[in-house]
């Protein structure tokens, strides 16, 4: 199954504002909606469910009535909600707001579905086991340098985009071109690469003082009553296969069961965001698109955020 962005996708601009949890978005966005008039629109996940506000740093109440707030709470914890229905319901959610002249803003850390927006969704045909074993076996042969060379000969604009290690992705696209005919990279462009309406600014947060930061924010959301919500949604509607995976909630479970001391599970959810912060950072390398900026510090605010409009074209 393919899924496309679209000709809506393809036409409008998609300025986005990324990085990870705790290092500043949510006051940098507001920020810009005040200065420029933008709408946020969520890109986010886990933020698509209703009640789980607390542990996935949704926009409070408060920060909601600043300024509009777009692809929250679309769905009940317990039904499965994935990129493909987020790119569909998006859609909607620009053909109002460009009907209405009216600017935006996604706003997020998760970076498939930063991927998936700028540049489409291609599943390609299912996997074949053997053509991937003789790919492999070239690999265990002469080395993944060989395999590599083979796909800058089938396809170079994906070769351009891979690491010659990466051999899971390596085999993946030398897969599409032998049992399609046709290069990954061109099948991709047909179902809604996105290379040029989109601006994508990161802010970047790694170090001590970044972990020091995401203790803070765990120990800050327990006392804002991250257990009672999870608990109430375990016992409500339960939490189904995709909002189960948000980072801490079972972590918490565990804590609100007395199956974990308080400062063990803010270990063990400061280890989980870290650990998954560092694999978006990864994903976020592979965009040429991205440019990147330090946190603001306090006072640089109002500066920093004229500078991002400018670069992401809502000034």
């Amino acid at each position: 199954m393919s899924q496309a962005p679209g000709d809506l996708l393809d036409a409008l601009p998609l300025p986005c504002l990324v990085g990870g949890t705790a290092v500043g978005k949510t006051a940098l966005a507001l920020e810009l909606s005040e200065q420029t008039g933008c709408e946020l629109i969520s890109l986010d996940s886990m933020q698509v469910y209703r009640g789980m506000d607390i542990g996935t740093a949704k926009a409070t109440a408060a920060e909601q009535a600043r300024c509009p707030h777009h692809m929250l709470d679309r769905a009940e914890p317990s039904e499965r909600y994935d990129v493909a229905r987020y790119l569909d319901e998006v859609r909607e959610v620009l053909c109002e707001l460009s009907d209405a002249g009216k600017r935006y803003l996604f706003v997020g850390g998760t970076a498939f579905w930063l991927r998936a927006l700028i540049r489409g969704l291609f599943d390609g045909p299912s996997r074949d086991p053997e053509l991937r074993a003789r790919l492999e076996a070239v690999v265990e042969a002469e080395g993944a340098e060989a395999l590599f060379a083979r796909l800058q000969a089938a396809d170079p604009d994906t070769a351009e985009r891979l690491h010659p290690n990466d051999t899971r992705r390596v085999v993946r696209a030398l897969e599409v071109f032998e049992l399609t005919g046709e290069p990954l990279s061109k099948q991709q462009r047909e179902w809604g690469w996105h290379d040029e309406g989109a601006r994508v600014v990161g802010i970047a947060s790694e170090g001590e003082a970044y972990e020091e930061r995401l203790r803070a924010r765990v120990e800050e959301m327990l006392d804002e009553g991250w257990v009672e919500e999870a608990v109430a949604i375990r016992d409500g509607c339960g939490f189904g296969a995709t909002a189960g995976k948000a980072i801490g909630y079972q972590e918490v479970l565990a804590f609100a069961d007395g199956a974990l001391e308080r400062a063990a599970c803010v270990d063990e959810v400061t280890l989980r965001t870290r650990q998954f912060a560092r694999k978006q950072r990864t994903w976020y390398r592979k965009l040429d698109e991205a440019s990147w900026i330090e946190p603001p510090q306090e006072g640089e605010l109002s500066v920093v955020a004229a500078e991002v409009a400018l670069s992401l074209g809502l000034s």
